[in-house]
């Protein structure tokens, strides 16, 4: 039986994708990428001054409405940073998905704070506000307006979802958790740029969002990140911490707090200019892969494409296989059949609690997260495949 089901699944990426060899995801460059790199080498400025910056900045802000956009090094440095604007504090705790890339684990430890590992829902991939807001009433008590974990005894400063493969998660129902228990939102939007919440883009719900244009994203500036935020203190404050802490002089170096060196290289803005001119053609494309894929398993039991959720448009950044209950204990034949195929494909990331350095972090029951975990597969999703 798995053998059959592992054939069909080959041959039904195979029909979508063709047979040669097809990565996981690659980046496209076929706009003004030359014309815009050749033009920043010529200015002479490379680094974190320049007018591609300046520009990428306003256009991603445009882009996703939000009133401010500052473009650091990656977005892992995003997270990091919009966390010490968001007041976290050594020894805070902060509410992150347990199914989630390390790197939003890792932003919270850099704060010296503990990643606070909660479940997902089934449909978004993303945080569950009502498995969420019934574990808080039963862990926490508001304490001269703070949220306190009574477990532990620690401050809980912030929720920050992430939005899986570029799934929104449902935002009106975590804002209101974060309202009612006194907590900061703030969105690890990495992958999902290009996706919209009821016509409101990812990002910019929360106090502030960050992005990545890793070279594995829907965009790419080589490595790369964003700072959303419509608080213009806020958003002048994070460019002033990416940027060492220094303050404006013509010749005299003082730094006025602990600052970070996470500003973009005009060279990388430059590139992601161009790409972020192709963002339309980018989704377009993306969705077309996504109906393909939708076609080519509907007649295939035991697995199903993920959609977006109701009320949403994703960017469908990394398309998703989602295997039956009575299956997923053969993810890995699947996995072992496609890539010896030449077909690559992945598993999704481990649990933050199964990873050495988090696997004693505060956690609810994680019984959506655990299944997910062993059902979801990402099949070639690079936006030239279509």
């Amino acid at each position: 039986m798995i053998a059959i089901l592992t054939n069909s699944i080959v041959k039904a990426i195979q029909q979508v994708v063709g047979n040669a060899p097809v990565p996981l995801h690659e980046p496209r460059f076929a706009g003004h990428e030359w014309d815009y790199l050749k033009e920043c080498l010529d200015s002479t400025f490379v680094s974190s001054v320049g007018k591609f910056v300046d520009r990428f900045e306003a256009e991603l802000a445009d882009y996703t409405g939000a009133s401010h956009a500052v473009a650091v090094v990656n977005g892992t440095a995003a997270l990091h940073v919009a966390l010490c604007l968001a007041g976290v504090q050594s020894n805070d705790e902060v509410l992150i998905p347990a199914l989630t890339f390390v790197a939003t684990a890792n932003a919270v430890a850099y704060c010296g704070a503990v990643p606070h590992l909660v479940d997902s829902e089934m449909h978004t991939l993303g945080l569950d506000p009502l498995a969420l807001r019934d574990y808080l009433k039963d862990i926490t008590e508001i304490s001269e307006g703070q949220c306190i974990n009574c477990l532990t005894n620690r401050v809980i400063r912030v929720l920050l979802p992430m939005h899986t493969f570029g799934h929104p998660v449902d935002l009106e129902g975590l804002l209101s958790v974060a309202r009612d228990f006194h907590l900061t939102l703030i969105e690890d939007a990495a992958e999902s740029l290009g996706s919209w919440y009821h016509d409101k883009h990812t990002g910019t719900f929360g106090r502030m969002g960050t992005l990545s244009f890793n070279g594995n994203k829907t965009i790419t500036t080589g490595g790369g990140g964003a700072i959303l935020t419509n608080d213009a203190e806020l958003a002048q404050h994070a460019k002033h911490l990416t940027t060492t802490a220094k303050r404006p002089h013509r010749w005299e170096y003082v730094h006025d707090e602990v600052g970070y060196n996470y500003r973009m290289p005009n060279l990388n803005a430059a590139l992601g200019c161009a790409q972020l001119e192709q963002l339309p053609s980018f989704l377009a494309s993306k969705r077309r892969l996504f109906e393909q894929y939708q076609a080519a398993f509907k007649d295939i039991p035991d697995v199903q494409i993920v959609t977006e959720p109701n009320g949403c448009r994703s960017n469908y950044w990394l398309q998703t296989l989602m295997l039956d209950e009575s299956v997923a204990g053969h993810r890995d034949d699947i996995l072992t059949a496609t890539n010896e195929a030449g077909l690559m494909t992945r598993p999704i990331w481990k649990l933050m609690h199964r990873l050495a350095p988090y696997q004693d972090c505060p956690r609810m029951e994680l019984y959506v997260a655990e299944q997910l975990e062993q059902r979801l597969l990402n099949l070639p999703s690079s936006t030239g495949l279509i």
